[in-house]
């Protein structure tokens, strides 16, 4: 569990880095300590706006996978924007097998008052998501490798 104390002690973009650190399906609702009420959440696949919409989204996203965890390699911050990058563990029922995968991504964040108004998150859906597809996997890692050539 986190220290509400500790975490109100650091940089938003410190609060940030240990919400996400230690989030998982039984703590969620530490998402409420960085996030506005405002906030716009975008990454490759959504835009959501609201935190009430992203709360949502979020009890959805964790209640379908087995596993998900975020690691923090760096971040920087300049004024009210900051960056993150990290490594998402990740293991869902429908992408290969279960079995945990790994996804590098970036994440962008503004800040108002010490709170996220716009998150947005930057991977490979590819990687995470149609690789790890039966049928698609093969085809997609064949036209990343043809692309790449």
């Amino acid at each position: 569990m986190i220290d509400s104390i500790a975490v109100s002690e650091k940089s938003p973009v410190e609060q940030f880095v240990t919400v996400y650190e230690a989030l998982g399906k039984n703590n969620l609702a530490i998402l409420d300590t960085i996030y506005s009420d405002d906030v716009v959440f975008e990454d490759p696949a959504h835009r959501i706006e609201g935190f009430e919409n992203l709360s949502r989204y979020f009890d959805s996203l964790y209640e379908n996978i087995i596993d998900c965890k975020f690691k923090v390699h760096n971040h920087a911050a300049s004024g009210d924007i900051a960056f993150v990058n990290w490594t998402m563990t990740l293991a869902h029922p429908k992408l290969a097998g279960g079995k945990l995968r790994a996804i590098e991504g970036s994440t962008m964040l503004t800040f108002k008052n010490g709170k996220v108004t716009h998150h947005r998150d930057f991977f490979d859906l590819g990687a995470m998501l149609y690789e790890a597809v039966p049928v698609l996997g093969p085809t997609v890692k064949f036209l990343k490798k043809r692309l790449g050539q």
